[in-house]
């Protein structure tokens, strides 16, 4: 889940990371999950803009290029 808050236009992005033992039982998981997040929160042009991400369950199933896609979807339904 995906919670975008817009802030003031010239404020930097903040990200908030919520992934729980509930959605990724393993810590490597967790982990992975966390840094292909940040990674996609680095690459996108998110100024102005508090982003929060929760896990869900089956999220550590994902690939990390589905997580990306996910994101990327999440994202277009959010800001449009």
């Amino acid at each position: 889940m995906l919670v975008v808050a817009p802030t003031t236009v010239d404020a930097p992005a903040r990200l908030g990371l919520a992934i729980s033992k509930k959605c990724a039982k393993r810590a490597v998981d967790r982990n992975r999950i966390k840094r292909v997040t940040r990674e996609w929160f680095r690459t996108n042009d998110l100024r102005g803009m508090d982003v929060v991400v929760t896990g869900k369950r089956g999220l550590a199933e994902l690939s990390a290029s589905a997580l990306r896609a996910s994101l990327d979807d999440l994202q277009r339904r959010k800001l449009g």
